[in-house]
């Protein structure tokens, strides 16, 4: 991600989200935090207004967070969201974690079926999170990230994500 994709993630995340980062928060995350690290998924690169998807975590040594990840309304349920999150997942291992973690509404039962899948379980909850409505957040752990099972079964879901990519493309 880049300043100049600030716009498209902005749309996405009013759709998205019944509350949005302002976007000098997220400015801020792309120039100051060097914890930060955010990426975008187009259909097209030579349309960079057609983003799709964006995601972004923070590693601090061996611990990484998962900040966002947000699918264009539109394009749900065409696998992006898990696209991101496997490319996340790589970046947390590219550079040095072992943990990750996220909070998920407690009502997104989707989102937290796709992190069971991918070894996150919950951990805690954390009541009254989410400032719109006041609901809980679910805390999800995935851990041994560098370890031989975790990379062993990184590796066969993202074979079985490429696979279905081959037989059902958008």
């Amino acid at each position: 991600m880049t300043p100049n994709d600030i716009r498209s993630v902005m749309r996405i995340e009013a759709l998205s989200f019944a509350t949005s980062w302002p976007p000098s928060a997220l400015a801020s995350e792309l120039s100051d935090n060097k914890l930060a690290h955010y990426f975008v998924g187009r259909i097209d690169d030579a349309l960079p207004d057609e983003m799709v998807v964006y995601g972004g975590i923070w590693v601090i040594l061996e611990d990484s967070h998962v900040t966002t990840i947000a699918v264009h309304p539109d394009r749900r349920g065409q696998r992006y969201g898990e696209e991101m999150l496997v490319h996340l997942l790589h970046q947390a291992i590219e550079r040095g974690a072992s943990w990750i973690t996220l909070e998920a509404r407690e009502s997104n039962v989707i989102a937290q079926s796709l992190y069971r899948k991918y070894g996150f379980t919950i951990v805690s909850t954390r009541r009254a999170y989410y400032s719109d409505n006041g609901e809980n957040a679910v805390v999800m752990w995935a851990g041994n990230l560098r370890g031989d099972l975790y990379r062993s079964r990184l590796a066969h879901l993202e074979a079985q994500l490429l696979q279905r990519s081959v037989n059902h493309p958008d």
